[in-house]
């Protein structure tokens, strides 16, 4: 009896032969995450939505059209609190559909699901763009929003799951290259898109559609190099002349079994990691939105050399201390970027419960000392401040998967990866809830501009004591909660795992899967370049900060 050959996306088809090098699995991953962290760049398109049919100007609605009026409008034009609904989305759908399909892309592997995450985000950009065109909202919501953000979800965990096990060795590196992808999107999609929007624009059109589609096919063929460019290992693989570590020691939890995603809602560890991350992304991720109004809310003339409030300044020194504030929020996002690389590594040697205390103890002591940095008027030791607090925000994205394999195994690590996403959908809601909200609420109480964050920062410490808390309680997963013997195979043989690569290989009639160097060079360079331009224009408006 003849059993079929597997298909082009199937996981059978990926497994590594010999002479493969692990060196190319990361920029394909990077490729993935290097497109899709344009979500969090989408911003630069709101003001010229918010004129689509204006071009100059703004049609705005009567007071008759709200929310619901405007998804179908063709007469007036969006509201940018309205289109920000699409970047909530993003938020939502990422956390929810990782959630939902971490199981399948387990089974499916990367693939598969790069090449539906390539559709998807792809897909939803072109439908979006139809919107722009016909100005319908409710296009844009379910292009870019819905299909485009879970695209995004799978996108974001395609590749965890494989760089750790590529990576057993280094599984923060691994995944910190990834994911420092995610945050390095908006480097290169938010100046490209602006650059786009600048040529596309004409007296009929502001440029957005036309930005879209161009953007939208650039990125498929990124993805799609990306989808095709993983490959898994064989069951058991290791790096030459690496051994695993043995029971455990003073600085790493890593267990040997493996744990079901089904099983994790129950697990309390589960749970606690889940706060540690919430915590973290809720404290990092109030500031972000808020980091540009609140130097200049705090500093106001001074960071032009002017001895005025906030309040006190005319309209061409606001547009001044705006474009500093914009320097800043550069700045920050280059932190974000490198704090993703740098603490995954890192924690590497000190092991992940250890990275934590340092992300809510440093982290803790930075945001209590932004009232007296500001009190006494020093931008540098509050830029400070805020340059360390967002390389821990994007470090603790970027440690939380090897956290996860550390302590539930690596056989489902992307799907319980996926589940922990829906911590990163809270935090979305809460972390800019409890700043905006404070802020406004300070400001009714008729305290100084310039005041109106103090409380705020003492509420996010408070934030931050309570994952310390949680990292604290974390601790190695008592055996009942693993996998059997028998449990285990058959997640395996669902998962399509081979015990020796050529099981598949021989079937085809292929050989040795053997890469020459200069394709993984090649590979490198490819998601290199956009990466140093991202890093290149980001740098030009750090500048302005400094100046």
């Amino acid at each position: 009896m003849t059993t079929a050959s597997p298909g082009w996306l199937d996981k059978e088809r990926i497994i590594a032969g010999p002479g493969f090098n692990r060196w190319l699995v990361p920029p394909a991953a990077l490729a993935i995450h290097l497109c899709i962290g344009m979500a969090y760049g989408f911003s630069v398109f709101w003001l010229p939505l918010s004129k689509a049919l204006g071009i100059k100007e703004a049609i705005k609605c009567g007071p008759d059209v709200g929310f619901f009026g405007q998804l179908f409008t063709t007469t007036c034009d969006w509201q940018i609190s309205t289109l920000g609904w699409m970047y909530t989305l993003f938020f939502v759908l990422l956390g929810s559909s990782a959630a939902t399909w971490g199981g399948w892309l387990e089974r499916a592997g990367p693939r598969k699901a790069g090449v539906v995450s390539a559709l998807c985000w792809c897909g939803g950009m072109l439908f979006s763009a139809l919107g722009v065109y016909l100005h319908q909202f409710w296009m844009m919501i379910l292009g870019s929003g819905v299909i485009g953000g879970i695209g995004l979800g799978l996108g974001y965990i395609s590749p965890v799951s494989t760089l750790i096990k590529w990576f057993p060795d280094r599984r923060g590196m691994a995944t910190g290259m990834a994911i420092m992808g995610f945050g390095g999107g908006a480097m290169i999609g938010s100046p490209l898109a602006a650059d786009l929007m600048k040529y596309f624009a004409s007296p009929t059109s502001v440029g957005v559609m036309q930005t879209f589609v161009v953007m939208a096919l650039i990125y498929f063929v990124f993805m799609m190099a990306g989808a095709l460019g993983y490959r898994v290992p064989e069951t058991g693989w290791m790096p030459k002349g690496w051994t695993a570590p043995t029971g455990m020691s003073s600085n790493v939890m890593i267990t040997k079994h493996h744990v079901h995603v089904k099983k994790v809602w129950g697990i309390p560890q589960f749970w606690l990691i889940w706060m540690v991350l919430c915590m973290n992304v809720s404290a990092g991720i109030g500031v972000i939105g808020m980091a540009s109004p609140m130097l200049q809310e705090v500093f106001g003339g001074s960071l032009i050399g002017v001895a005025k409030k906030f309040g006190e300044l005319d309209k061409a020194q606001l547009a001044a201390i705006a474009s500093v504030a914009a320097g800043f929020t550069a700045l920050l996002s280059l932190f974000n970027i490198g704090g993703r690389f740098f603490w995954a590594s890192l924690s590497d040697k000190l092991g992940r419960k250890l990275t934590y205390v340092v992300f809510f103890v440093l982290g803790g002591a930075m945001y209590f000392s932004v009232p007296g940095s500001a009190a006494a008027g020093s931008t540098v030791l509050f830029v400070g401040a805020f340059c360390v607090i967002l390389s821990m925000y994007g470090g603790g994205f970027a440690t939380v998967p090897a956290y996860l394999a550390d302590i539930f195994g690596t056989q489902m690590v992307g799907a319980i990866h996926g589940r922990l996403l829906t911590a990163w959908a809270t935090a979305g809601v809460l972390g800019p809830v409890v700043v905006n909200y404070m802020r406004e609420y300070q400001l009714g109480l008729g305290i100084p501009r310039e005041q109106v964050y103090n409380q705020t920062m003492y509420i996010l410490v408070g934030m931050l004591v309570v994952g310390l808390i949680c990292n604290l309680l974390v601790r190695p997963l008592d055996d009942k909660w693993f996998m059997n013997a028998e449990e285990l195979a058959e997640e395996k043989r669902l998962a399509h795992d081979k015990a020796v690569s050529n099981e598949v290989h021989r079937a085809d009639g292929g050989g040795a899967d053997t890469v020459p160097t200069f394709v993984v060079v090649l590979a490198w360079v490819a998601v290199g370049l956009p990466l140093c331009w991202g890093v290149y224009r980001t740098t030009l408006s750090v500048a302005k900060f400094f100046a």
